[in-house]
């Protein structure tokens, strides 16, 4: 097979395109969450939480943030596992809810995490009776009756009911059942999972990296497993390489040869063109970290600064805030990792203002 030759702007187009920044903007929202295959349910709402921006950014002003809590209550979309994805999806993943916690020989951490559940089955069980009683309900309102506590040397230690209902949710009992302001909402998964018939397993991941690629354009073949939505799509697509980055990547072909024409936009940090900062450093040559975990003092950019997209160039940050008492948002600063055109700060401007009305309405 031929191994495609692409310049870094050719790899960078691609992607833009993919994910849906270029010109030709989408015009509804279930059509946007499946041409990028999810949206995040990042909560952080400095501006907005993230599945609201992200579909901003494509669908502009006119996108209501009521469709997505419809879309969600009437099954179009599901949130599971922290994506919302469209309802149609879930069939691709109810064989690895069942396989849980893996298939084949597990790894130690796999043996914990199944070991763990077992020893805390009591509290299982009575996390269910409640949900079958009084759900959907907020995690707060669920019994924690763990008898072991989980062990863990980061944040999540000793966090015993949250890993439990993450724990339910991948093994496909429990299904997040919507928001009450900024908790997640529990109720029985079949309750709330449509009867779809079980794609197989080995089916399914070839779909789903089928999705992933057709959403990224161009991915690694191979790369670091990561937890939620893996970043790489094994052997799907075509091969290619790209001019001044080492390694093999699989590009979609049917983004070669494509006319591109850009736009400005303004992105969450947990957008999917720039949340593999890998990948982003290596096409873009963007120099990007999310700083809301950062002192005040050691912040380049900002708590929650946006990238700013112009065509298919990464070309600066927007400190900014929402102002949820009147509405609209509070610009900070405008860094340029390049000088602005006229044209490029006439187009982000625009954008910028786009955002205000939005977040007014």
């Amino acid at each position: 097979m031929t191994v495609h030759q692409l310049t870094r702007r050719d790899a960078r187009r691609i992607a833009v395109q993919a994910q849906l920044l270029d010109a030709h903007r989408p015009s509804d929202l279930l059509e946007t969450v499946r041409g990028l295959t999810f949206l995040r349910a990042e909560p952080t709402d400095a501006i907005a939480p993230s599945a609201h921006l992200v579909a901003w950014s494509r669908l502009g002003s006119s996108y209501d943030r009521r469709e997505l809590d419809k879309a969600i209550e009437h099954g179009t979309l599901v949130d599971l596992q922290g994506h919302i994805r469209p309802g149609e999806d879930l069939a691709l993943y109810r064989a690895e809810m069942a396989d849980w916690p893996g298939r084949g020989e597990l790894r130690d951490w796999q043996e914990y995490r199944r070991d763990w559940v077992a020893a805390n089955d009591r509290c299982r069980q009575d996390i269910l009776l409640e949900l079958a009683r009084n759900g959907p309900l907020p995690s707060k309102e669920l019994p924690d009756t763990c008898a072991v506590p989980w062990e863990s040397s980061g944040w999540n230690n000793d966090r015993n009911r949250r890993m439990l209902l993450d724990f339910m949710v991948e093994r496909g009992e429990i299904a997040a059942a919507g928001w009450k302001g900024r908790d997640r909402l529990y109720d029985l998964a079949e309750r709330i999972y449509p009867d779809d018939v079980i794609v197989p397993a080995d089916e399914a991941n070839r779909i789903r990296n089928e999705k992933r690629l057709r959403s990224l354009g161009i991915a690694r073949a191979k790369a670091t497993a990561i937890p939620g939505e893996p970043i790489d799509v094994g052997e799907i697509g075509e091969p290619a390489v790209v001019e001044g980055v080492r390694g093999k990547w699989r590009v979609d072909p049917s983004f070669l040869g494509q006319p591109f024409k850009g736009r400005a936009a303004l992105l969450s940090p947990f957008d999917r063109l720039v949340h593999d900062r890998k990948r982003m450093a290596e096409l873009f040559e963007f120099d990007y970290q999310l700083e809301m975990f950062k002192p005040a003092a050691k912040r380049r950019w900002g708590y929650f600064a946006l990238p700013i997209l112009y065509g298919d160039r990464l070309v600066g940050k927007l400190d900014a805030a929402a102002d949820h008492k009147v509405g609209g948002l509070w610009v900070e600063q405008l860094h340029q990792d390049v000088p602005f055109t006229k044209a490029m700060t006439a187009a982000v401007e625009r954008e910028i203002k786009d955002l205000s009305r939005w977040l007014a309405s």
